[in-house]
């Protein structure tokens, strides 16, 4: 069975993030969408629980989809969950160079292999971070959620 990963805060988890999870599914028989757990201090994140029950709602239904909580290494999440491969999402170049050097090492230290997915240009300049910060403006940021 092939097992990939998709880790990350997802603080909120956006159509970016829900295009690649859709986009991965049909290389694996099973997806584990890793989020951090509350270990990580940036200001303003949401529980991990609650941030967990958003993303396993959105796939209700989806056997081939788990949600879990990600504490540590990727490689040792991986590991876990029994996966050969870690999913990223890449929209720019940076996000490129950065996500490269993340996979030369995971190669490195725990064999697995990173499958890179690019944003769908419509989607490219979606994140987290930018959500975040107009939500906190009082914009309406429901077209950039998942439904």
């Amino acid at each position: 069975m092939k097992t990939g990963i998709f880790v990350g805060t997802f603080d909120p988890f956006t159509i970016g993030h829900d295009s690649i999870v859709r986009r991965a599914l049909p290389l694996f028989d099973q997806l584990v969408i890793g989020v951090v757990g509350d270990n990580v201090h940036k200001p303003g994140m949401r529980p991990a629980e609650e941030r967990i029950s958003a993303i396993r709602r959105l796939y209700d239904g989806q056997d081939n989809i788990s949600v879990e909580p990600f504490y540590g290494l990727a490689v040792d999440f991986a590991r876990q969950h029994g996966a050969q491969f870690i999913v990223k999402g890449v929209r720019s170049v940076k996000d490129f160079e950065y996500e490269r050097e993340q996979a030369d090492i995971n190669r490195e230290t725990g064999g697995i292999e990173t499958i890179l997915l690019y944003a769908e240009p419509h989607l490219a300049s979606i994140s987290s971070t930018v959500v975040r910060e107009l939500s906190h403006f009082g914009q309406d940021v429901s077209k950039y959620l998942p439904r």
